[in-house]
Formats: structure tokens, sequence, C-alpha cells
């Protein structure tokens, strides 16, 4: 009989679930692994504020429930809150690559001293996306270009203004769901975004985003 994992994703909102649903889980089913999209909790809403103090519970929550089942999370670092793990430490750092290293590293390090009795340093993998999850759509100017009806050249500049797609920063103004809008007010997060992701698809995003590669990697091998 061939390994399978089942994977629990907490996700900051609707438009992480829904990309986790639509694109992820389908994607890694092929390679048994079997996402379930969870929205963080908060009591009286769902999705936004992203803080540790909140996602901490739901970490342990889904690793007490079923000791055969492995906990990840997609939160974006655009909008997270300061009492984070590694947050300090990444603001001080110039290169995307390195404040994702320092954030994911922190997170886990963070969750396997306060729930050492689960086995999270085996069954927790973190994602803190650089800078949000809208960076991916980039990954193919052509086809986002077409779908926001804008001249590709729009998204080339972007591109080249910022190196690639996972270095869009975190700015107000010039976060990658910020610029996207402003190119295109028929843009919305959650169904046009998803339907751009669809669109572009999961290969063409790991082409393109190293970061998120290592993460859909590091999610992948739960299956061998």
């Amino acid at each position: 009989m061939n390994k399978y994992a089942e994977v629990v994703v907490l996700v900051e909102g609707p438009t992480e679930q829904q990309f986790v649903k639509q694109l992820l889980t389908p994607y890694l089913a092929q390679r048994g692994v079997y996402l379930t999209p969870i929205i963080l909790d908060k009591p009286g809403e769902k999705g936004g504020d992203v803080k540790f103090a909140r996602a901490k519970n739901d970490i342990e929550k889904h690793l007490k429930q079923r000791q055969d089942t492995c906990v990840t999370m997609l939160v974006d670092y655009y909008g997270i809150r300061s009492d984070w793990p590694g947050y300090s430490e990444s603001k001080k750092q110039a290169e995307h690559t390195r404040k994702a290293q320092i954030m994911n590293q922190a997170t886990h390090d963070e969750v396997k001293k306060l729930f050492p009795n689960h086995h999270s340093d085996l069954r927790f993998i973190p994602y803190v996306s650089m800078y949000e999850l809208e960076a991916l759509y980039f990954s193919d100017p052509a086809l986002l270009a077409e779908k926001l009806g804008v001249q590709q050249r729009n998204i080339e500049e972007i591109l080249d203004e910022c190196g690639e797609p996972e270095k869009i920063n975190d700015h107000a103004t010039t976060a990658p769901s910020k610029r996207v809008g402003k190119l295109s007010n028929r843009f919305k997060k959650t169904s046009t975004g998803i339907a751009i992701a669809k669109a572009i698809g999961i290969p063409k995003m790991r082409e393109a985003c190293p970061l998120f590669n290592t993460w859909v990697t590091a999610l992948e091998n739960l299956g061998h």
C-alpha cells in the first residue's frame, strides 16, 4: 500500500482557503497528500488579524486532535502582526529570502517549544509567504495581463522593478494585491484572483517562485 499523508492547512482568510481548496488540494492529491484548508479561528469572525497569539491556539488544537495528521499554515508576511516569532529580526533583513527563512524557522522553533509532546518538529510545516499570496499571479505576466485586460508591459514593469514575483514588497501601496488592484478595478481577491491562479497553475508558480516551491516540495515529501 502506498504511503499517503493528511495535512491540515491553517490559512488566514477565504482567499487562501480557496487557493488551497481549488489549486493545491487536487495538485497534491495526485502525490498522495490530502489537504484540508481551515481558516484561523477568531471569536466572532474569520480571517484577517494574523497574530501568533491567535494562530498558536489553532496549531495546538490540530496537532492534538490526531497524531497521524500533519499541520501546515499559509499566512502572508504582509500584514502579519509584530508578536509573530522572528518578526523583529526579519524586519532588519533586506533580502526577502532571509526574511522568509527567519520567520519560518522561528515559527517552527516556537511551536516545537510550546508543544513538545506532539512531534511538531516532524508534523508542523510553517509557510509565511513573501509578501502576499497574490505575488504568485505574477508568475505568468502574459496571462495575468490578459485576465486583467491590461498591457503585458504593465506587469513586466513591476517585475523589472522588483526582480521576481516573491520580491514584490509589503508596503501598503505596493504589495502584490494593491498593485493588481491599481491595474484593474475588475480584480477581486477571492473570485478573479482564484480564477487567475487556476489559469496559471501550480507548476508555473513553482517555477517562478522558489520560496513557494520549497513549501510545496516539503508537502509533497510527506507522501513519500
